[in-house]
């Protein structure tokens, strides 16, 4: 045990010093890009000896010493790594392969070419954001999207904010603080992140009045809740969930009829915000959001994010005496959307105007009602490109189904055709993980020890991407 000791303080005293390794840095063959910061390359530097430093400490016996290399040229090779990586941005692109349209994690929807356009425009010249063009006065950045979300859906008035969240919280501190709000304890839901609408009520001010049971509200639950406190029903749209089998509910159009009765404001948080009938895509009936105005909401919130497919959002409707006393609220310039989304939010309800250019256009509609036979021949060439580049691969196409995600259409399975690869040299969890260290990074899925590639969510130009994926992550033994 000694002689090991000795033995690791030798290589220790190999070890290049900090100073000495930045030299070499930059001797070596980064040495012409002046544009690194000399403190990144020295943390990087520092990094790279921390952990050569503690490999040494922690080795066993004098064979796993012998695999710790303290040569300085292949330190300089790992302080290169490190300095690539630091220097790498943290937020980056990646090939959505796992079959989930609105995908939470990767970035929900993706914007239409005219948002993305409209994007660009915006971020790179000054714009009318909050000026009136017809008379050099200052305007409102809500303009923009008020006249257009009205016109769409025949609301009296709209008012746009950060997410669907933000929507609710305003709706409910604007028009329920410090008084109750009624809802069926069905619908107590959590949205992402374990954000609970109790504790966004909470915030609100406002004081939850749950009734019913969680598999049964009627009416009369509502009914009998009713107080001089009350302020407002609300219902929020199960869209990311459904309890099923012994169940009742109560029509929001009946409910619309109670709140009215009582002068009472009701509020529909309808979530996914659908505005195209999916339904004739052979898709479960989702209330749009003109269906929830025509029955009576005065207030309606959704995200548009989500079955919109549009930028990160919350887009609130209904009377204007109601919105514009949000719109008037302190809170509603803490929650407001910033002029990027104001661009790309108005470039995507444009495309509503004409359903069926929408429905093509914009990329999450585009995906959520692609035609199964288009999806299998996109993974047939897929599958034939793999095969061809990487014939270690063993590559089919099968049936399995893809979800729209988001907390949208919960129980759908949406047939698809995925691309199913096994490795004869990687097992799949490391094929899967050297895959998402890739650059770009490719998500999939795995399902019994095979790697998923959904089709459906991949685009055409992004079938060469994929390959190339493999090509460099399939193609060494696992170490």
């Amino acid at each position: 045990m000694a002689g090991n000791e000795e033995v690791k303080k030798d290589y220790l005293r190999r070890l290049s010093s900090v100073n000495d390794l930045i030299q070499a840095f930059y001797r070596s063959r980064m040495a012409g890009n002046r544009t690194i910061p000399r403190e990144l390359i020295t943390e990087a530097s520092r990094a790279v000896l921390e952990g050569v430093r503690e490999a040494i400490l922690a080795a066993r016996d004098e064979m796993s010493l012998q695999n710790i290399s303290t040569d300085t040229e292949e330190l300089v090779s790992m302080v290169e790594k490190e300095v690539e990586e630091r220097m790498r941005p943290s937020f980056r692109r990646v090939i959505n392969a796992t079959g989930v349209v609105v995908h939470t994690n990767l970035g929900r929807s993706i914007l239409p070419a005219a948002a993305i356009e409209a994007l660009r425009t915006a971020a790179a010249h000054y714009s009318n954001l909050e000026f009136r063009l017809e008379d050099g006065t200052r305007g409102s950045r809500q303009v923009h999207l008020r006249r257009i979300l009205c016109e769409l859906t025949g609301a009296e008035s709209a008012l746009v904010v950060n997410n669907n969240a933000a929507a609710v919280l305003l709706a409910l501190t604007a028009h329920a603080r410090d008084r109750e709000v009624i809802v069926s304890r069905g619908q107590l839901i959590e949205i992402g992140g374990s954000f609970r609408l109790p504790e966004v009520m909470a915030q609100s001010g406002a004081r939850l009045v749950e009734v019913g049971t969680t598999n049964k509200t009627y009416l009369e639950d509502y009914r009998k809740a009713i107080t001089s406190e009350t302020a407002v029903i609300m219902r929020a749209h199960p869209s990311n969930y459904r309890i099923l089998g012994f169940t009742a509910e109560v029509d929001l159009a009946e409910l619309a009829s109670l709140a009215h009765e009582y002068g009472l404001i009701l509020l529909d948080d309808l979530g996914s915000g659908v505005y195209v009938d999916l339904s004739r895509f052979g898709l479960s009936p989702e209330p749009t959001i003109t269906d929830s105005l025509r029955a009576g909401a005065d207030l309606v919130c959704f995200s548009g994010d989500k079955l919109l497919g549009g930028p990160q959002a919350g887009i609130i409707l209904g009377r204007e005496e109601l919105v514009d006393a949000m719109a008037k609220h302190p809170l509603a310039r803490a929650l407001r959307a910033d002029k990027l989304t104001v661009a790309a939010l108005e470039a995507t309800l444009r495309l509503y105007l004409d359903p069926e250019r929408a429905l093509a256009e914009i990329p999450t509609l585009a995906m959520i009602t692609a035609d199964p036979e288009s999806l299998r021949e996109r993974a047939e060439r897929l599958a034939g490109k793999l095969s061809s580049a990487c014939p270690d691969l063993r590559v089919e196409v099968v049936e399995d189904v893809s979800r729209a995600g988001g907390g949208s259409l919960p129980l759908e399975d949406l047939p698809t055709w995925v691309v199913a690869v096994e490795s004869s040299r990687l097992k799949v969890n490391r094929l899967e993980e050297r895959l998402r260290r890739h650059d770009p990074p490719v998500i999939g899925r795995i399902k019994e020890e095979r790697f998923l590639l959904d089709v459906r969510t991949l685009r055409d130009e992004e079938l060469s991407l994929v390959v190339e994926a493999f090509r460099s992550s399939a193609g060494h033994e696992e170490g």
